[in-house]
């Protein structure tokens, strides 16, 4: 056998080997499925929490043990960014409206104005149904510490005659949380349609986790 016809015998045997394992590495990568961060020191955890919703119900962290959620914190009379963050966050909304298994909680940080009644006149406007977008009211220790301590944003008020607008400083980020009250993901900008939609996406992958 001559020495070209060798050479084009083992050209032709490694491109088909690349091609067996292209295949193998590209089957393989479809069927595992992206795993996503967990975010803060190992073990951290949403910690137990009491507040009150748009209907007056007391929710805990029992109402969404088992569940994947997303977090954020604004107030109603807001005239900064948190129009802007709730029409982002009625697109997560929308996207998965319906599923019992998803939930968000918007906690307020101004719970002195937003009473449940208000709250709920505030979540009419996106047609939010009280059973899976829930905004939250309470005291406001209780969700200011929830902000620092177990979702890892910062909520405060600093009202000293300042307008209505700079009273209350909250971040703008979403937070998603797992079945298991873990952070994952990253923090997400609450006015970045870009980072809106990686959330929604990262959203799907947390639902089809298996715990």
């Amino acid at each position: 056998m001559s020495n070209r016809r060798i050479t084009v015998i083992l050209i032709a045997f490694f491109i088909i080997l690349a091609a067996v394992f292209m295949r193998y590495y590209f089957k393989v990568t479809r069927e595992q499925p992206k795993s996503l961060a967990v975010i803060g020191n190992p073990g951290h955890k949403i910690e137990p929490f009491s507040f009150t919703n748009q209907d007056g119900k007391t929710i805990t962290n029992a109402d969404v043990a088992g569940k994947v959620y997303v977090a954020e914190y604004f107030f109603a009379t807001c005239k900064g960014m948190c129009p802007k963050m709730n029409e982002n966050m009625n697109l997560v909304y929308r996207a998965y409206r319906g599923r019992k298994d998803f939930l968000i909680l918007s906690h307020t940080v101004d719970p002195e104005k937003d009473s449940a009644q208000a709250l709920k006149v505030y979540g009419q406007h996106f047609d939010a149904d009280p059973q899976q977008w829930m905004f939250l009211t309470g005291d406001k220790k209780k969700l200011y510490d929830a902000a620092r301590y177990s979702y890892l944003i910062s909520a405060e008020d600093t009202s000293a005659g300042l307008s209505i607008d700079e009273d209350f400083l909250h971040d703008k980020h979403f937070v998603l949380v797992d079945r298991t009250g873990h952070l994952r993901g990253r923090f997400y900008d609450g006015l970045s349609r870009g980072d809106v939609d990686s959330l929604i996406s990262d959203i799907k992958i947390l639902l089809e986790e298996k715990n």
